[in-house]
């Protein structure tokens, strides 16, 4: 069985290493006894299909230079809800080749029946973590900008030529408008 693995991570640093997946997939691979044909690793949110290694790997699907792919969960390979993520899973299966996931024993594409449906209701809860990221983000943002107008820092907004307030920002002269200093 000629096997491909699939990672991808958010964020390039420490808590985010590839290597966390890329290792128990490979060795996930051997007991399979399958044959690592490639190894396609993003760094990029999975929001959006427009990943490089994702691309790469759907272009070698088509190709059929595997029979397999492997992906440490479905989240990983994405997070663009209910339709994106079964059109991915139709276009490998259109290609003979399957899916499976290290951490959800319930995602085998081999496997026919309950596996489909519990593929629709995981796509959309990843679609739904997606969303709680950015909320939380928003969220995260908005309670820093208070943290900094409690202690008097409220830089403003840039405003035109009349402002007196300067600050020097990435080597660019920007104006802020500041309630002190009119």
């Amino acid at each position: 069985m000629k096997i491909a693995i699939y990672c991808r991570v958010s964020k390039n640093d420490e808590s985010q290493d590839p290597q966390n997946q890329l290792i128990p997939l490979r060795n996930y691979a051997d007991a399979l006894g399958g044959e690592i044909i490639d190894e396609y690793v993003d760094l990029a949110s999975g929001s959006n299909g427009d990943r490089a290694e994702f691309r790469r790997m759907l272009e070698d699907a088509d190709k059929r230079k595997f029979d397999l792919v492997l992906l440490w969960s479905l989240d990983r390979l994405s997070r663009e809800g209910i339709s994106n993520t079964l059109g991915y899973i139709e276009r490998l299966k259109r290609n003979g080749v399957d899916l499976k996931s290290l951490q959800e024993s319930w995602l085998d594409t081999r496997d026919e029946g309950l596996g489909q449906l519990l593929l629709a209701i995981f796509s959309w809860v990843a679609q739904q973590e997606r969303k709680r990221i950015s909320e939380r983000t928003r969220a995260g943002l908005v309670s820093a900008r208070a943290r900094l107008k409690a202690k008097g820092r409220d830089l403003g907004r840039p405003q035109g030529s009349k402002d007196k307030g300067r600050r020097r920002k990435s080597g660019y002269l920007l104006r802020y408008q500041n309630k002190n200093h009119g």
